[in-house]
């Protein structure tokens, strides 16, 4: 495996460019062309100084000629256009590893979510999404405490690689290893995607709770109660309990709802502040994922009559102007709660 490609350049894309850039070569797709000169002419971005057998293009069949080994680092609600956009040039004898946390409804039209009776299997991952718009068989995903901020700073992290392909694992494994990134290999690919996703909602739970100046106690409280309802709706979609005991899952919740480098930790600090809602979605660096997986996951609930009252009540503040107030007494007068219930 001489040359490894990426799928989009954002802030994740251009951390694994760097990780990645140490153990092999690496072409970088984006379909921005100034993104695309900078890289090859100036071997940099977004601040960014990149190593020279690093390579950018806007070409799909550059990179899936040159690569085999693909990763797909692109926001949840482009992930299918992107897989439709690069169908005709992949091959089975690819391996993709997406990074993406979040879920995927684009099959049902998003202004219908909340008239249409959505069930869990029109809910799918982004490897799901993989496998039904190519032949590319051999999928896995990325997940774990991995901001990015933190390591292009260059402090060491981990990740998860998970895969029913032990060779995928294997692969993932060997082309990001550094003495300061580290990745465990896990065959809950499923489970592993679900607590990406999950926890993303959790850290905008958690923002607010700082926002509104809240300390450590309400905080871990939150995480843990967190963590419950995200193996509760992990079991629902058929997967392992176990699973999100590891690095993926409350590895994951802990780093993204602790820290200010979080983009949904901001955007959650920044509402419970006052600030406008489309103000700040307009104003993120970078998509904030939560957001979005929020209203799936609400309306997968109520559909499928799910107990997730963080998820239910959250979804009240952010998008029905429910005091934030009142939703936290009601959360803590929940009179029916079970300390630990999932084991």
């Amino acid at each position: 495996m001489k040359t490894v490609g990426i799928i989009g350049a954002g802030s994740f894309g251009i951390t694994l460019v760097k990780i990645l850039s140490r153990n092999v070569n690496v072409i970088i797709y984006s379909r921005n062309e100034s993104v695309v000169k900078d890289i090859n002419e100036k071997h940099i971005h977004m601040g960014n100084e990149l190593r020279l057998n690093v390579k950018a293009t806007t070409d799909i069949k550059e990179i899936t000629t040159g690569c085999e080994l693909l990763f797909a680092v692109v926001p949840s609600s482009n992930f299918r256009q992107m897989m439709k956009d690069f169908c005709p040039f992949l091959k089975p004898s690819h391996i993709m590893i997406q990074c993406t946390k979040g879920l995927d409804v684009s099959r049902i039209c998003e202004e219908d979510w909340l008239n249409l009776n959505f069930k869990r299997d029109d809910v799918c991952t982004m490897t799901e999404v993989i496998r039904q718009e190519s032949n590319v068989i051999r999928v896995g995903c990325l997940s774990g405490p991995n901001l990015a901020k933190e390591i292009l700073s260059g402090q060491p992290a981990a990740t998860v690689i998970a895969s029913e392909f032990d060779e995928v694992i294997k692969l993932g494994q060997t082309v990001l290893s550094s003495k300061k990134f580290f990745a465990f290999g896990s065959h809950d690919l499923k489970a592993a995607e679900i607590a990406g996703a999950f926890k993303n909602i959790i850290a905008v739970a958690s923002g607010i709770l700082a926002g509104m100046g809240m300390g450590k106690n309400m905080q871990s409280l939150l995480i843990t109660r967190g963590l419950r309802e995200m193996i509760y709706f992990g079991t629902s979609m058929g997967t392992s309990g176990a699973a999100y005991l590891g690095v993926a899952g409350i590895g994951d919740l802990i780093a993204t709802a602790t820290s200010e480098d979080s983009r949904n930790y901001t955007f959650g600090k920044r509402f419970a502040s006052g600030e406008d809602f489309n103000h700040i979605m307009a104003t993120s660096s970078e998509v904030v994922e939560g957001v979005r997986t929020l209203k799936i996951i609400n309306q997968l609930a109520k559909n499928e009559k799910l107990n997730l009252p963080i998820v239910q009540v959250l979804y009240k503040v952010v998008y029905e102007g429910f005091d934030i107030q009142r939703g936290l007494e009601f959360l803590m007068n929940d009179s029916y709660a079970v300390d630990v219930d999932f084991l």
